[in-house]
C-alpha cells in the first residue's frame, strides 16, 4: 500500500443529537405483535427503540443541530450550506432542510435534502467536503440526519416494525487541509425492488390506464414500508466491506489502520459478518443498536456521536463512515476526527 495521501479534507467542529423520549422496548411490542425480547434480541441486537409522540421530523433535526452548532461554538450565521438528510420528511415540499432552517433562524443559507437512504449521512459528509473545497462562498456546513421511520413502519408485520426507531444527529464541519480524506459511493438500482416505501401513487383527474407502470416494483400495503430481508442481507454484507476497503485504497490505507468503522445500524449480525470479511475485530464497530435501533440515515451520526462521548473515538483517530440502504445505495468515507 502507498504512503498514505494527505489531501484537503474536512473538520467535524460540532457534533449534536436528539432523540425522543418515548422509549419501546422490545416487551412492549410483544404486547402488539406476536414476538420476544429473545426473539428480536438474538436476530438483531436491538432492545429499545426511541419513538416520537408526535413530534415532527424537522423538530427532531432543529434539535439535533442546535446541539451541534453550541457543540462548534458558532452562532447560526456562520451556517453557509445545510444538508438534511431524510427518507421521512414531513412535506414533500417544503423540504427538511428549509424547516431546519427556520427553526435555527440561519434564514439565508443554502439548504437542500439528500434522499440516499441508510446511505444518505456518508453521501452528504462527501457533498459538503465537496462544497468546502470547491466554493469560496462555503465556510462552514450543517449536516443534520433525521428520521421518524415510525411514520412508515406497518406495526401489525412482525417481522420488520420491531426495526426501526426514530433519532436525529448533526455535524457542522469546515474545511480542513493537511489531512487523510477519501470517499468511494455507489448505487445498484438493479434492487430497488428490495427496500420500498411508496409514496402518492399517480392519479389525476384525465387518467384512463389503470395499470401500474412499473411492475417489478413491490405491492405495499398502503405507504408502509416493506423488504426482502435475505436479500438485503446478502446486499449489506458484501457492499459495507467492499465500501470500506475501497474508501481506505483511495486514501492509501489498510482498513487495519482505521481506529474506528462507524457502520450504519440495521442489524448485528450483518455488521458480525462484514466485519469477518475484513478480518476485523468487531472492537473496531461501535454499536448501538440495541438502544436506537435501525434510524436509516441517522444511525451513522447517532452512533459516531455516542462513540465520541462514550471515549471511543477521540481527536486524530481515522475514522471509516459507512452506510448501505434502499435503492440500493452504499458509501464509505474516511477522515481524520
Amino acid at each position: 500500500m502507498e504512503q498514505t495521501a494527505k489531501t484537503t479534507g474536512i473538520k467535524v467542529l460540532g457534533i449534536g443529537r436528539y432523540v425522543p423520549e418515548l422509549i419501546a422496548t422490545n416487551d412492549d411490542f410483544a404486547k402488539i405483535v406476536e414476538t420476544s425480547d429473545e426473539w428480536i434480541t438474538q436476530r438483531t441486537g436491538i432492545k429499545t427503540r426511541h419513538i416520537t409522540n408526535g413530534e415532527p421530523t424537522y423538530y427532531l433535526g432543529a434539535m439535533a443541530a442546535k446541539e451541534a452548532i453550541a457543540n462548534a461554538d458558532i452562532d447560526v450565521s456562520d451556517i453557509d450550506l445545510i444538508i438534511a438528510t431524510t427518507v421521512t420528511p414531513d412535506f414533500f415540499t417544503p423540504s427538511l432542510s428549509c424547516l431546519i432552517q427556520r427553526e435555527l433562524g440561519a434564514i439565508g443559507s443554502m439548504a437542500m435534502d439528500v434522499n440516499c437512504a441508510c446511505a444518505g449521512f456518508v453521501y452528504g459528509v462527501d457533498m459538503a467536503k465537496r462544497y468546502l473545497q470547491a466554493d469560496d462562498d462555503v465556510k462552514t456546513v450543517l449536516l443534520v440526519a433525521s428520521e421518524e421511520l415510525s411514520k412508515f413502519v406497518d406495526y401489525t408485520d412482525r417481522s420488520s416494525c420491531v426495526l426501526f426507531g426514530d433519532g436525529a444527529a448533526a455535524f457542522v464541519l469546515q474545511k480542513k487541509e493537511d489531512t487523510i480524506f477519501s470517499s468511494f459511493l455507489g448505487a445498484d438500482g438493479n434492487g430497488a425492488k428490495f427496500l420500498v416505501s411508496r409514496a402518492l401513487k399517480s392519479e389525476n383527474a384525465f387518467r384512463t390506464n389503470t395499470q401500474d407502470f412499473d411492475m417489478s416494483m413491490p405491492e405495499t400495503k398502503d405507504y408502509f414500508f416493506t423488504q426482502d430481508g435475505k436479500e438485503v442481507y446478502k446486499f449489506a454484507t458484501k457492499a459495507l466491506p467492499n465500501a470500506v476497503k475501497k474508501a481506505c485504497e483511495k486514501a492509501g490505507i489498510e482498513p487495519d489502520d482505521l481506529d474506528e468503522i462507524v457502520p450504519h445500524q440495521a442489524n448485528i449480525r450483518i455488521i458480525e459478518t462484514a466485519a469477518k470479511n475484513l478480518g476485523l475485530s468487531m472492537d473496531k464497530f461501535p454499536m448501538y443498536i440495541d438502544r436506537y435501533g435501525n434510524t436509516s440515515s441517522a444511525s451513522i451520526p447517532l452512533a459516531f456521536y455516542d462513540a465520541v462521548k462514550d471515549g471511543k473515538i477521540k481527536r486524530g483517530d481515522k475514522v471509516c463512515l459507512v452506510g448501505f440502504g434502499g435503492g440500493l445505495t452504499y458509501g464509505g468515507v474516511v477522515f481524520e476526527y
